[in-house]
């Protein structure tokens, strides 16, 4: 079949009409962008190559029923699910002794899964403190991230300490807002930091 561009959109619409140098053609373009994202969480070159084929593997024998608006999108959202799904079946066999190795071990089973999932969380975090005004985030930022107390930031910024109490406060008011899809426990955990 003759593919008039190279374009996502007809490479898939060739793809659902069994054209294998459109498959050929869109797993070239994308295998090693979806490999880096996986080997970034998984730290493992034979399970990232296996997921990413077991991607595009499950895409071709679905190809007819797969309806695909934006290509890229869909596979990225596919390898994190199966990133999750395989960290989620990664379950530790240990036998109990008596000590806390048990605990130990079920905390480094999940640390790739708990990796992707604080990455996440900080980036959605990101979105929301962009919207607020440069200067409150940069006192947020300070206080929360590089723990400097009320006093050093005032004095590094040449502000009252009031101020940056007030900007401080508005931040999390913020943040309360825009998270409030997120339990209440979360966000205290963030703010205690």
């Amino acid at each position: 079949m003759s593919v008039p561009s190279n374009s996502d959109v007809d490479l898939w619409k060739a793809v659902r009409e069994d054209d294998e140098w459109a498959f050929a053609a869109l797993f070239n373009r994308y295998w090693s962008k979806l490999y880096n994202a996986s080997y970034k969480y998984l730290k493992d070159r034979e399970l990232s190559e296996e997921i990413v084929h077991d991607v595009f593997l499950n895409i071709w024998d679905r190809r007819k029923k797969l309806e695909i608006i934006s290509f890229q999108n869909f596979l990225l959202q596919a390898v994190r699910y199966q990133i999750y799904n395989r960290m989620r079946a990664a379950k530790p066999s240990v036998i109990f002794t008596g000590d806390n190795s048990y605990e130990d071990y079920a905390w480094e089973t999940n640390k790739g899964l708990n990796k992707i999932k604080e990455e996440e969380f900080e980036q959605e975090i990101d979105g929301y403190l962009h919207q607020l005004p440069m200067r409150c985030q940069e006192i947020f930022k300070m206080s929360r991230m590089y723990n400097l107390s009320n006093q050093e930031i005032a004095t590094q910024l040449g502000i009252s300490k009031r101020s940056v109490e007030n900007q401080i406060a508005l931040s999390i008011k913020h943040l309360r807002v825009c998270l409030k899809h997120i339990a209440t426990t979360i966000i205290l955990l963030l703010l205690l930091r």
